[in-house]
């Protein structure tokens, strides 16, 4: 065998003890352990819907012909929405400027105020459908029903 040099001896020694640590470290590299834990996830909630009326309710007359009602919705959520139903209702009468007699809900009569939807409703505005209810001005025989000329109905719309 040959005999090393001073020099030699040290990079003997210096491979030496990188091939200890190395295999040392590789046999500790790790401990061993059990633990556990909890998390929790959450359901988002989401806005109601906005009933729009699009039909045009024009020329009611004591007498006259129903018209209908019927719209859409603007849903603000980012994702869709069950409409099982849309209820109408008459919120109040608006009497024109000057009009003489008394003219309120009773005048009129909201037929069918509860329409079945039964589906949902996309996120946006305009979205989906509902209709078949009616309106129509009271024939009230006998009875002065000027306080109704120009009047306006107003109505309320509910969901779920």
């Amino acid at each position: 065998m040959r005999k090393l040099s001073k020099k030699g001896k040290i990079y003997a020694a210096a491979a030496s003890i990188a091939l200890v640590a190395a295999s040392g470290g590789a046999a500790f590299a790790y401990w061993t352990n059990t633990g556990s834990g909890v998390a929790s996830g959450a359901t988002g909630t989401n806005a109601p819907v906005t009933v729009v009326q699009t039909s045009v309710v024009t020329d009611l007359k004591p007498g006259g012909a129903p018209q209908a009602l019927s719209g859409n919705f603007n849903n603000g959520n980012t994702s869709p929405v069950y409409v099982a139903s849309v209820t109408a209702s008459i919120a109040s009468v608006t009497q024109a400027a000057g009009a003489v007699g008394a003219c309120d809900a009773g005048d009129f009569t909201l037929a069918l105020p509860t329409m079945t939807v039964g589906h949902e409703v996309a996120s946006g505005t305009g979205m989906g459908s509902w209709g078949g209810a009616t309106i129509a001005f009271n024939d009230k025989t006998g009875t002065n029903q000027d306080g109704c000329k120009g009047a306006t109905v107003n109505f309320t719309y509910t969901s779920n």
